[in-house]
């Protein structure tokens, strides 16, 4: 998922891509997030922080006051602050519980899939993995290992920021571990250098004997 650091700060996080594209409701629940949190927001600060525009800002808040939602406050001849009604802040926490609910579903989705994708190497008793990625996919990958027989001998990455740091738990080791850690398998948690990787670990593959698993 991509995250913006502002974006962060409001609690409710609008995130562009090329499949998971923000739905009207989204928009909406991010706005009464935003404005919950901080009232004296600008249209314009709305829009900077949700990425949205201008005009797009302007047209929900004006929806939002005609349901009843938001309530415009003039602090002078030209600007307002937003506060959200009684019926504002029941709308947000109902919103934001079905958010929340629709988001844990699809990361148990996901572990799903990585769990999916490792099975054969359960079946054939290939329970040693080294990961090669400390990103948000290894996290996920982490947490889809909890409880299963898998166990994780070595985390890699080609960062010397993020070796030697404790990641989930785990040490970032350098690739060249991999001539000196028992593995059965080794499996790419990075998605977006999924080839770059590969290539990479090939020839320890070929040399120790061990399989590489691609998502």
């Amino acid at each position: 998922m991509v995250e913006n650091a502002e974006n962060v700060a409001t609690g409710m996080l609008i995130t562009e891509g090329c499949y998971l594209k923000p739905s009207k409701s989204t928009r909406v629940l991010a706005i009464l997030d935003a404005l919950s949190r901080d009232s004296s927001l600008s249209q314009y600060e709305l829009g900077r922080r949700l990425h949205l525009s201008g005009a797009m800002i302007n047209q929900y808040l004006k929806q939002l006051q005609a349901d009843g939602l938001v309530e415009f406050l003039p602090v002078n001849g030209k600007s307002y602050h937003y506060t959200l009604t009684e019926a504002g802040h029941r709308s947000r926490q109902r919103m934001f519980s079905d958010y929340s609910s629709e988001t844990v579903r699809l990361y148990s989705t996901i572990k799903k899939f990585v769990l999916g994708k490792l099975k054969y190497l359960e079946d054939e008793g290939k329970l040693d993995l080294a990961l090669f990625g400390a990103s948000e996919t290894c996290e996920v990958v982490l947490s889809a290992l909890r409880g299963t027989s898998f166990r994780v001998k070595a985390l890699l990455d080609n960062d010397g920021r993020k070796q030697g740091q404790i990641f989930n738990g785990h040490v970032v080791s350098a690739p060249y571990v991999l001539d000196q850690v028992d593995c059965d398998a080794v499996v790419i948690t990075s998605f977006g250098k999924q080839s770059e990787i590969y290539e990479q670990v090939e020839p320890y593959a070929d040399k120790r004997g061990f399989q590489i698993v691609r998502f």
